[in-house]
C-alpha cells in the first residue's frame, strides 16, 4: 500500500475512535439542571400510587385520617350531597385522594369507606359520604394547615359528633328555601351529623329539654331524636356547645341547648325537606344560632 494513503487511513480512523469517544461521554453524562443537551425530554419519575387510608394521631387535633405516609386528609363543606364540587382551579389546591383501595384500618369501619367518580373521570376515596383531599399548603406530612380554610374545609376525623354543609335548602314542597327559613334561594351552611345528614331544632324546645318526643316514642319515626356520645366537632366549632341530655329513654345530643332531631323524611344525605315543616317550627342550625339560655 502506498505510505501516504496508509496514513490517511490511520487518520481517519483515529478521528471516528474520538468522536465515539466524545458521544459516549456526552450520553453517560448528567446533564446540567435536568435538561437533555440534545433536546430530548427529560426522564421524569412517575409519582408513586395513592396509598391507604390511615388513622394517624396529631398533637393539635387527636386521630385524623391520612395517607398512609400520614399526609393529612380534609372533607369540604359544599360536598354535602356526597359528589365533589372542588374542579378545576380548586383541584389544584385542594387535590383529589384516591387510595386505589377501599381497605379500612385498625380503628375504622369498612362501610364507611367508599369510591366515587368524579365529574373528570378521575376516581376520589370517600369517608361517611365526604370526598377526601390533600392540601396543597401542607408541606410537612404532620401539617394540617388547611384547616378551617375558609369555614369550608376540615381535617377529616373519625369521630365528629357533628359536621357542616354548604347546600341549598329545599323544604318538602320542593321549594327553595334560605337559612331563616323563607322561600328563597342560596346557599346556607348548617349543622349535620358525621354522615351529612341535616340536623334540626324544635322551636318550642327549652334549654337543654326535648318537649317534642313522646315517652312512647310513638312520634319518633317523625323526627327521630339525634343520638350521639359528644365526640368532637368542626374547629370552627366548640365542643362545649355540645350536652347529652336524656329524652324518652335515649341519648340526645344538644347544640347551644337545642336539642337536635332528624326528619324522617330526610332520606339522603344533602336532603333538607324538614325547613318547609311549620314555617320556622323546624329551624336547621348554624354557627351562628341563638344559644337557649336556662
Amino acid at each position: 500500500m502506498v505510505p501516504s494513503l496508509k496514513k490517511s487511513l490511520a487518520l481517519c480512523s483515529l478521528t471516528v475512535i474520538v468522536l465515539l469517544s466524545a458521544c459516549s461521554k456526552n450520553n453517560d453524562a448528567t446533564p446540567a439542571n435536568g435538561q437533555d443537551p440534545y433536546g430530548n425530554p427529560p426522564v421524569v419519575t412517575p409519582p408513586a400510587a395513592n396509598s391507604s387510608l390511615a388513622l394517624t394521631t396529631n398533637a393539635t387535633f387527636g386521630s385524623i385520617l391520612t395517607d398512609a405516609n400520614g399526609k393529612s386528609l380534609y372533607a369540604f363543606t359544599l360536598d354535602a350531597n356526597g359528589t365533589s364540587a372542588c374542579t378545576g382551579g380548586c383541584a389544584v389546591t385542594w387535590m383529589p385522594y384516591y387510595a386505589g383501595n377501599e381497605t379500612a384500618p385498625t380503628g375504622i369501619t369498612a362501610t364507611d369507606i367508599s369510591t366515587i367518580t368524579r365529574a373528570d373521570g378521575k376516581k376520589q376515596t370517600v369517608y361517611k359520604g365526604w370526598p377526601l383531599y390533600y392540601f396543597s399548603g401542607d408541606i410537612n406530612k404532620t401539617d394540617v394547615n388547611g384547616d378551617g380554610s375558609g369555614g369550608t374545609w376540615f381535617v377529616a376525623k373519625p369521630d365528629y359528633s357533628v359536621m357542616l354543609a354548604n347546600n341549598q335548602l329545599v323544604g318538602i314542597d320542593g321549594q327553595n328555601y334560605t337559612g331563616d327559613e323563607k322561600p328563597g334561594t342560596g346557599v346556607t351552611q348548617y349543622l349535620t351529623d358525621a354522615a351529612g345528614r341535616t340536623l334540626y331544632a324544635f322551636a318550642p324546645d327549652k334549654f337543654n329539654l326535648n318537649t317534642y318526643t313522646k315517652a312512647d316514642l310513638s312520634n319518633n319515626s317523625t323526627w327521630p331524636i339525634y343520638e350521639s356520645d359528644i365526640l368532637n366537632v368542626p374547629s370552627v366549632l366548640k365542643k362545649d356547645m355540645m350536652v347529652q341530655i336524656t329524652s324518652a329513654g335515649k341519648k340526645q345530643l344538644t347544640y347551644k341547648g337545642h336539642p337536635l332531631y332528624y326528619f324522617g323524611p330526610d332520606a339522603k344525605r344533602g336532603d333538607t325537606k324538614g325547613v318547609s315543616v311549620g314555617a320556622g317550627l323546624w329551624p336547621i342550625l348554624t354557627v351562628n344560632t341563638i344559644a337557649l339560655t336556662p
